[in-house]
């Protein structure tokens, strides 16, 4: 399979985390953050010098992934001034997409409100979905730029965000009704903070032609105590699904990138050292 990294997850410094990168024969480069800007806020300057080190390595880009509609709410509405504030961003970004040949462009979604539905009675007494309701009309015409564009959005399934897991990432897409255009990007260790086994749960729901991009790492969550903790690959609560995802995922003819998501680190906060301890446990199974 097509394996990559998030690049700051090694380093915000671009040539030092495509050298890292080579050590370990990781082909593909997602970007995200780099010298302490997020994509989208590069230079046209700074947008050719990135090209010009990716092609100097031989990296094709995965993706660029900003935090397109992150923080927004129900009570925010197309056009309004935060809304714009996220398209114009992603205006930028999908700019840059096409100098660095990526073909996809990550977003999330709102800020995680209430939403529930239900019957038994539960449909008159517990049900909430107005915040669920205001999402599509957020997210659809980026999707309309993204296909202008000739671009794939692929949304993420964030663990403080609307699309929190798999099924609400596919009722989203079915609901805008453009499935070429928008898809998932499958984080099951973001997904586990709603519960939702990745493996064989989470991945029927997306199997069929959803997914877009995947984020892999490894994590203990605690709903009742809000506790979450990055762990060491194999030493998470994903320990023993990992392989039935990657052969389901080879089964299936699962040809886009598999980025491994560099945000563990061994107590010291450096990621590269996390990154090290890990990368060989993700190349056994995903390689």
């Amino acid at each position: 399979m097509k394996l990559g990294v998030i690049c700051d997850g090694i380093s915000r410094n671009l040539k030092h985390a495509l050298n890292v990168m080579d050590e370990f024969n990781l082909e593909y480069a997602e970007l995200q953050y780099i010298d302490e800007k997020e994509v989208g806020d590069h230079s046209r300057e700074e947008i050719n010098e990135i090209k010009n080190l990716l092609d100097q390595f031989n990296k094709p880009v995965s993706c660029l992934s900003r935090h397109i509609f992150a923080g927004l709410t129900s009570k925010n509405i197309p056009g309004d001034a935060d809304h714009q504030k996220h398209m114009d961003a992603l205006k930028r970004v999908i700019e840059m997409a096409h100098i660095v040949n990526s073909p996809l462009v990550r977003i999330m979604s709102n800020k995680k409100e209430q939403i529930l539905w239900g019957n038994g009675g539960a449909e008159k007494w517990n049900v909430q979905h107005g915040a669920w309701d205001s999402l599509p009309p957020l997210i659809e015409p980026a999707v309309n730029l993204a296909k202008k564009e000739g671009l794939i959005l692929v949304i993420e399934t964030g663990n403080g965000t609307m699309i929190n897991s798999n099924y609400t990432a596919r009722k989203l897409i079915d609901t805008i009704g453009d499935k070429d255009n928008l898809k998932v990007l499958w984080d099951p260790a973001n997904n586990c903070w709603c519960h939702e086994l990745a493996y064989p749960d989470g991945y029927n729901e997306i199997k069929d032609g959803y997914i877009g991009h995947i984020h892999i790492k490894d994590v203990k969550v605690d709903t009742p105590r809000a506790t979450l903790e990055v762990k060491k690959m194999g030493e998470g609560q994903l320990t023993d699904l990992f392989k039935p995802i990657a052969d389901a995922l080879r089964n299936d003819n699962y040809n886009g990138v598999i980025s491994f998501e560099s945000v563990y680190h061994p107590g010291n906060n450096n990621f590269e050292d996390g990154f090290r301890e890990c990368i060989d446990f993700f190349k056994k199974y995903f390689g």
